[in-house]
Order: C-alpha cells, then structure tokens, then sequence
C-alpha cells in the first residue's frame, strides 16, 4: 500500500527516511465500531519536531515531587504546581448512571446468581446478559476510551513542558499499587466515633495516572541517551527534611505549609526544590546547594503561590489554601 504523506508534514517526511523494520497491524473498537490501523516501526530515534523546546545541558537539574493528582517542579527558572491531566475531565456522574442501569440488568436477568440479602452466590457461576446490557457496557468502554486518550495527550504536553527546563530529572521512588491498596486498620473518627473509611488514593491514581507521566519522562530523555535518575525515598526523606536546620519531622497530609519563620513554603513545591538538590549518589540533600539557590527558590515559589490562589482549578487552590 503506497505512503503519502502531506507535502508540508515535515516530520513524516523525515521518519520514513528511516528504514522501517515492522508493519503492525492494529485493531481499536471506536464509537461502537471495530477499526483497523497500519502502524510502521521505524529503525532509531524519532526526528525532533523544530518548534519543541528540549534542554540538553545536563547540568539544568529539574527535582518532581509527584502525588497522586497534582505534580510539583522546581528547575533554576521555574517553580510550578500543576494538576495531572487537567483536560482529562470525565463525566463521573454519567459513568455511575450507567454502571448502577448495568448492575440493575445483570442482577433482572441473572436472579439465580443472587441471594435473598443481594449478595453473589459462592461457585462458578454463569450469566445471560440482556441486549440493553451490552449497549450499556459498550457505551461505558466509549467513555473510559476517551478519557484514556485524553489522558495520554495531556501526558505528553506535561512531559515535554518539563523536559524544556533541564535534562538531569530527577524524582523519588514511588510505589503507587501500595498506595491503591485499602489500608488494614481500622480507625474512628474523633468527632462522631464512625468508623473511617479504608479507602485510600486508588481513584485518584486511576483517573491522574502519575505513574505513565514518569515512563513517558523516561521514554523521551532515552532518545538523548539519558533516562529519570530516582533518587532513595527512604534514605532522603524530601517530604520531612529541613535544610535549614538539618532536623527531619514528619507531617500529617494535611499540612501543606513549612515554616522558615520569614518565609511560609507550599510542601510540595520544597520537596520537589529539595529533590533537584540532592548529591550525585542520590541518597542524601546537598544542604550546602540548597543554601546557594535558596533566595532564587523563595522568589519564584512566592510567584508561583499568587498564580495558584487565581487559579480555576479547585484541586491547585486546596493545595495552597
């Protein structure tokens, strides 16, 4: 099948100069309907779009502090706190809809699976799904297609947005499948003495996807010969450590300020200020470099702070409140 790319589509262009190496077939379920796609594999690297922004001085460091929605990052020039895919706004009262219509179709059509009090029948089962259920399911799958292309799009936007400040990136390990997990102990609240509940960031993390942000990070330092250097959560300890004093003290979530008596740090943003800062062995801060950048930092993060309690966006002026 002849490839023609558009006259003007420089980047096509010099792709397929490249020698492709595979033609992937590619099935993908749009709208309700199956459609196929032909992908090439292209041999090295892709070619650097002109009007993209990339810093090869490995001497720019840029420190991530990433949560479970929002991203902080602090570079020479730059302080920022941003939401996780901001654009990746899902229509979750529409998704509830349709999932309580499809339990309400499973449970009318399979009453055999079911007992009196509701609950599932122990042992194999098997199901009759009703027509309206299965338009229900693919119209469901729709939605969670968009958003995870959404999702993606964003993602990129992010990647490249932090890869045009330094190409020495540099985060903490994180493990966000334990911070999916219910916890085990059982709490009350202080006020009422209900039981809390044991929920902890699993929706968050799906919906924000953190963890794909860093692969991507990763994916385009690798065409520069570099990848994301993870520096040691537990021997550094950024989220509790002052370099002021050189003392460590632990915080609850929802504290969201440092004090350093004249100044009052957003702990997301000192963090992440605290991780681009830290020695070559990546298990330790460089106190004596935060020292060297500390004025330039406040400066910036004080800037940085108007622009959030601006912002439109809820999650950015929780976070600052």
């Amino acid at each position: 099948m002849p490839i023609a790319p558009k006259a003007n589509d420089e980047y096509a262009h010099l792709a397929l100069m490249d020698k492709t190496k595979y033609v992937r077939m590619l099935k993908r379920e749009i709208r309700g309907k199956a459609r196929y796609f032909v992908q090439l594999i292209q041999e090295g690297y892709p070619p650097k779009k002109r009007n993209r922004k990339v810093a090869n001085d490995e001497t720019k460091r840029v420190g991530i502090d990433i949560g479970s929605s929002t991203i902080a990052f602090c570079s020479e020039n730059t302080v920022e706190l941003r939401e996780l895919a901001p654009e990746c706004n899902a229509d979750f009262p529409k998704l509830r809809r349709i999932q309580r219509a499809m339990d309400r179709s499973k449970r009318s059509t399979n009453t055999h699976n079911f007992n009196k009090d509701g609950t599932f029948k122990k042992g194999r089962l098997e199901w009759n799904y009703s027509n309206t259920y299965k338009k229900l399911r693919k119209k469901r799958k729709e939605l969670y297609r968009k958003i995870a292309v959404q999702r993606k799009i964003s993602h990129e936007k992010l990647a490249n947005d932090i890869l045009a400040l330094g190409s020495d990136i540099r985060v903490e390990t994180m493990r966000f499948q334990s911070l999916q997990k219910r916890t085990k102990k059982t709490t009350r609240n202080r006020n009422n003495g209900k039981i809390n509940s044991k929920k902890r960031f699993g929706k968050s993390i799906a919906n924000h996807a953190p963890a794909m942000l860093l692969t991507i990070i990763d994916r385009k330092l690798s065409y520069q010969g570099r990848s994301l250097k993870k520096i040691d959560t537990y021997a550094t300890k950024a989220s509790q450590f002052n370099h002021k004093t050189g003392k460590y003290t632990k915080k609850q979530i929802t504290e969201r300020w440092n004090d350093f008596e004249k100044h009052l740090i957003q702990r997301d943003l000192y963090s992440a200020f605290l991780i681009g800062n830290t020695n070559e062995t990546l298990n330790s801060v460089d106190v004596d470099l935060c020292n060297a950048k500390w004025y330039n930092f406040v400066q910036l993060h004080n800037r940085e702070i108007a622009r959030l309690k601006q912002s439109p966006s809820k999650i950015l002026r929780w976070f600052v409140a």
